[in-house]
């Protein structure tokens, strides 16, 4: 509040990263193990900086550079093998399931963290593609048609939780705008199978899976590191870590809130998160460059996507289950 800020914040040009991370406490030493691989670079997540090498695999296409959760880029998207008859049942528990499926996809435009002045462009059949994308890989079935959503460019993350308890699984996206059709193709298995935190994700996991769909809107750069709000903004920071490199690292909006983080707290854990070792002095906090930023974001349960799935083919008069791609026919 009052203080200056800088306009800027080009979103497009900004790379690749992730949401979320584990419960921890902050404190001035670096937590063992949090910080991410690799020298500087114009590309941050949530956890490390932007860095040469990573997981072998393809180069990402010009321009949309990816990281994987430890910071190094992640190698290109398994190719979709992708499309199987409906699972016969979830098992899912129904412990801190998001609304059901039926209500949110009665308004699409539904979301948290927009600017709530316009029509959201986020939806639940963005989630559910999410999981027909992933369903028909681990299955080994032709990819899902494209749907039906917009397919304007956003800069995007796709975030999977799983569990009652809503355990981070992967979450990788991309600071690029991407055309949501293709991003989030690519991003669904980059996310599930390419995040170097975990081992890629089996079919056995799937009745426990939560999947968020983040679309990154309203950059801004600001001249003061604090110049954001907790549970409103995301933030993307750059600085030169003690050897002089360039580093970057961000966190989603919704990041800070969950772990019970202030504002100190939530850019110590990025720099940590970057890769920065040294003491963290107020007077190094003021030499970061700190871009804020808001998303639009969706989540449904694996429970939620059956039972959407289900209910379109009840209403189409078909009585078994259908192949998700059906859908978009």
């Amino acid at each position: 509040m009052g203080r200056k800020r800088c306009v800027g914040g080009d979103g497009s040009k900004m790379a690749a990263g992730c949401c979320g991370v584990k419960k921890q406490k902050l404190s001035s030493s670096p937590p063992s193990g949090s910080a991410g691989p690799g020298g500087g670079g114009g590309s941050s997540h949530c956890g490390g900086a932007a860095a040469a090498g990573g997981e072998p695999g393809a180069l990402p296409p010009p321009g949309i550079a990816r990281l994987n959760g430890l910071g190094g880029l992640a190698g290109g998207a398994a190719g979709c093998v992708l499309s199987p008859p409906l699972p016969p049942s979830c098992g899912g528990g129904p412990g801190g399931l998001s609304p059901p499926a039926a209500s949110l996809l009665a308004s699409p435009g539904a979301g948290s963290g927009g600017p709530g002045c316009r029509k959201m462009v986020v939806s639940a059949e963005m989630c559910c593609f999410c999981f027909d994308v992933l369903y028909c890989h681990l299955y080994g079935y032709q990819p899902p048609r494209s749907p039906r959503f917009t397919n304007d460019p956003y800069p995007l993350f796709v975030t999977w939780k799983i569990g009652r308890d809503k355990r981070l699984r992967g979450c990788i996206g991309t600071f690029s705008a991407m055309n949501l059709h293709s991003g989030l193709r690519e991003y669904t298995l980059t996310s599930a199978l390419k995040d170097s935190r975990f081992p890629p994700m089996t079919r056995d996991e799937l009745p426990r899976l939560f999947c968020s769909v983040s679309l990154l809107t309203n950059f801004e750069d600001v001249c003061d590191y604090l110049d954001w709000e907790v549970g409103v903004h995301g933030i993307r920071i750059e600085f030169i870590n003690e050897k002089g490199s360039k580093r970057t690292a961000t966190y989603l909006p919704e990041v800070a809130k969950e772990q019970g983080w202030d504002h100190i707290q939530t850019i110590d854990s990025l720099l940590r998160k970057g890769g920065y070792k040294a003491p963290i002095t107020n007077e190094f906090r003021k030499t970061i460059k700190l871009t804020r930023y808001r998303s639009e974001k969706m989540t449904m349960s694996y429970t939620e996507y059956l039972a959407h799935r289900q209910h379109h083919h009840f209403q189409n008069g078909i009585g078994h289950p259908l192949p998700p791609y059906n859908h978009y026919s």
